[in-house]
């Protein structure tokens, strides 16, 4: 059953040219502004090439779809009818990077005839292709085919994995396509330069009941690969996670009649064109839920990462009790922030019963107590022992959502947990924030009550190794970042330099300055973001502690001011009658122009600055926060210690 979108159209004109019996082997479909071209041939096997002015991008790739019963989609193929159309709309898109999205390509729909059409998608952005079928009878899906044959041998950002169950979340190596490692699985979306034709990502979008797909090496290029349906599987002592011990040979039991998810081209000149590129928000399912006013983003007062990390100042013993959330909800109302979240240790998770309260913790108390003082609260739990009846017991006794955790795969039956998480929370009203979990595709946009995804190498990596996270934090945001948000929880308060950090879990620091830390709030896609460090930390320096508060959850408007993949970034975000600027560097210092003109002409604003301080290369810790008046016309050079940062805060002056 298709449910139709009730996402407002501000504005729509739709062009649908029918060419009806236009027939042959060789189709050609191009982008609005003419960069982007695909070509596609049905000569013997469905394949696929792309150019980007003028220059090849992909070489021939090959598509198919291969079904247990026998039949390969995309093998063979006579095309019945090909049709065009084009498409330009613009639609809300709630608590997205921007308020609303602009929806231009070209399309070409293929019938293959039998039930199977191939459709070809290309924007100014990207291109994308998807299988769609409308067969009578459910079908078992038993591999597909998915190329990527870059031209040349391109240099490509490679985020290797640990195994086909993993969290999602690794760093990025870079390498030549001639020299991808094969033995590692590769989690998307990956990155790769291809020179005069630009940086591409590999994505993808609208991945509904069916596996996700990692990449692998293959002569010529990548080639996806999808695991298979999880046939017996056992829930581990300790968290009750569902484990996978035996596997089914086929990637998705599924409808007939159905479409398949996007393999998705984003495309762009330069790498700070890349951040807000909308694809994957474009392709996804519109919205199911209708009304979502009810839908909150916002700051959150976190206890894990901090251990919670209370000092010895306080007159009763913190940890998973009572007193301890009672102070993070002080904390959380003093400073304005929406959620205070009770991590695991709040109920027993060896039982897996969401009932099973621990005997410290007083719920109904909590919940009268975060009401009293205007906070949320959102509740922890592994996302396999979740039910439609525990959500509803929740929802009315006043939580405000659920962080969901160790999902730690992607296969059919995962994803379908992720679809029935996100429809049992919107039922009941409650905000769902996704951890453990594969990048997100698109899931925003069809439930706009999921306000985040990690499936990112995050701040909580430094609690247990020393990798180079200055250096991931300034790319991510142009690889992982443009599939969705990014649950990174930054905030740290203890910073160190590149030699004085160390391995403390439950003391835990950050790589990189204060004013590091400060930035990575407006460079993150975040709708629900988290203060990760302890209140009493936090409390220490309110200045800094103000100046975090005021960070925006929701924003109208972002552009990428400057940035180079692997070296720099520097963000800006229009959020009601304010904006917000964020700069990161990796541990090479260097300088950066901020250049205002996105401000309105003919208006002043006080810029109000946390950057990092002279001594900073020594004492990370270390910030200055200064004002002053700036106008669209105005330029101002910020240094960047090694590994430093900066925000800026931007209000008119009337």
């Amino acid at each position: 059953m298709k449910i139709f979108s009730k996402v407002a159209l501000l504005a729509v004109a739709i062009l649908a040219v029918a060419c009806g019996t236009e027939r042959g082997t060789e189709f050609q479909v191009t982008s609005t502004d003419g960069s982007l071209v695909v070509e596609v041939s049905t000569a013997d096997n469905l394949t696929y090439k792309v150019t980007r002015h003028g220059t090849p991008l992909l070489e021939s790739s090959a598509i198919a779809m291969h079904l247990n019963d026998g039949r390969n989609l995309g093998v063979g193929t006579d095309v019945a009818t090909a049709k065009r159309s084009t498409m330009h709309r613009t639609v809300e898109a709630p608590f997205y990077r921007q308020s609303s999205v602009t929806e231009h390509y070209n399309q070409l729909l293929l019938n293959l005839g039998d039930g199977v059409v191939v459709n070809f998608r290309v924007f100014n952005e990207g291109c994308a292709y998807r299988f769609e079928t409308s067969f009578k009878e459910d079908i078992v899906v038993k591999d597909e085919t998915a190329e990527f044959n870059f031209a040349g041998d391109p240099a490509m950002w490679i985020p290797y994995t640990n195994g086909v169950a993993n969290a999602f979340q690794f760093p990025y190596t870079l390498t030549k396509q001639s020299e991808v490692d094969g033995t590692k699985p590769i989690i998307l979306p990956l990155a790769v330069d291809c020179g005069d034709a630009g940086k591409v990502l590999i994505m993808e979008a609208d991945m509904e009941s069916y596996p996700g797909m990692f990449i692998e090496p293959k002569e010529g290029g990548l080639s996806g690969y999808f695991i298979e349906v999880p046939d017996s599987v056992y829930l581990h002592e300790r968290r009750h996670q569902e484990k996978v011990v035996t596997r089914h040979d086929y990637i998705a039991a599924t409808k007939g009649e159905r479409t398949f998810p996007w393999r998705v081209l984003a495309v762009a000149d330069e790498d700070k064109d890349l951040p807000t590129n909308n694809m994957v928000y474009m392709l996804a399912a519109e919205n199911r839920i209708g009304d979502y006013s009810w839908v909150k983003t916002g700051k959150v007062a976190w206890d894990w990462w901090n251990d919670w990390g209370i000092d010895e100042s306080v007159d009763f013993e913190p940890g998973v009790n009572n007193a301890t959330y009672k102070y993070y909800i002080d904390f959380a109302s003093t400073y304005g922030l929406e959620y205070v979240v009770l991590d695991e240790g709040w109920y027993v998770p060896q039982s897996g019963d969401l009932y099973n309260i621990v005997e410290e913790i007083n719920l109904e108390e909590l919940i009268a107590y975060a009401s009293e003082k205007n906070v949320k609260l959102i509740l922890w739990a592994v996302a396999n022992v979740i039910s439609d009846e525990q959500c509803k017991h929740y929802a009315d006794m006043g939580i405000a959502g659920f962080k969901v955790d160790f999902i730690d795969r992607d296969d059919q039956k995962a994803v379908d947990l992720v679809y029935r998480l996100a429809e049992m929370t919107a039922k009941h009203k409650m905000v769902l924030d996704i951890h453990g979990v594969y990048k997100p595709t698109g899931l925003n946009r069809t439930y706009p009550n999921v306000i985040n995804f990690e499936g990112v190498y995050g701040l909580e990596e430094l609690k247990w190794s020393n990798p180079n996270m200055p250096e991931y934090d300034v790319t991510f945001p142009y690889i992982r970042m443009v599939q969705g948000p990014a649950d990174y929880t930054p905030g740290a308060m203890r910073n160190a330099t590149r030699e004085g950090f160390k391995i403390e879990y439950y003391t835990p620091m950050s790589q990189g300055t204060r004013a590091h830390q400060v930035g990575l709030y407006v460079v993150c896609d975040a709708p629900i973001v988290m203060l990760c460090d302890a209140p009493t930390r936090y409390e220490a320096e309110p200045e800094c502690t103000k100046f975090i508060a005021q960070m925006p959850t929701q924003t109208e408007k972002t552009e990428i001011l400057s940035g180079k993949m692997g070296e720099w970034i520097v963000s800006a975000r229009k959020s009601g009658e304010k904006w917000f600027v964020g700069g990161l560097t990796n541990w090479d210092a260097r300088e950066v122009e901020v250049d205002f003109a996105f401000l309105d002409e003919g208006k002043e604003y006080k810029a109000t600055i946390l950057a990092d301080a002279e001594d900073a290369n020594e004492n990370p810790t270390h910030h200055t926060i200064t004002e002053q008046v700036v106008k669209a016309d105005s330029k101002l050079t910020i240094a960047m210690a090694q590994g430093g940062g900066f925000g800026i805060i931007l209000e008119e002056v009337k």
